[in-house]
């Protein structure tokens, strides 16, 4: 009868010294995977992942007008800023359903492709210098 006190310490102990770690490995492990299966759940089934076409659009006509700009940057700038053109304007063809040429080019003819690939959009609709107001 004597060991009873004991033993139910002992028990206590180790309760008290493994709580901590039990309570922070449901909190990094079982709770984030809980929260995130909770708001996947709630999300429609019909949303969209990427960008809605407004706003593709706007950086499309925002980086045409840079592209087009009449001061010299350097060449790092250029580079990036025909790169990201490039791509905005795929993601614009992807989103209308308009054949890119620009999306196979390479090299040298990635020029010629682009105006392509712009004059395919315009003709799709999609105006990257609309006219301003008066």
């Amino acid at each position: 009868m004597g060991d009873r006190p004991v033993l139910v310490g002992l028990l206590l102990y180790v309760a008290i010294a493994l709580a901590p770690t039990v309570i922070v490995w449901f909190g990094v492990r079982i709770l984030p995977a809980v929260v995130t299966s909770f708001l996947e759940r709630r999300r429609p089934a019909g949303a969209a992942a990427g960008p809605c076409l407004e706003s593709v659009v706007a950086d499309l006509r925002r980086l045409h007008r840079q592209v087009r700009d009449c001061r010299p940057p350097t060449r790092v700038r250029t580079v990036a800023l025909l790169s990201a053109y490039d791509d905005t304007l795929l993601e614009a063809c992807a989103m209308v359903g308009v054949d890119a040429p620009l999306a196979t080019a390479t090299g040298s003819d990635r020029a010629f492709t682009r105006m392509l690939t712009e004059a395919a959009l315009e003709d799709a609709g999609i105006a990257l210098d609309p006219p301003g107001p008066r």
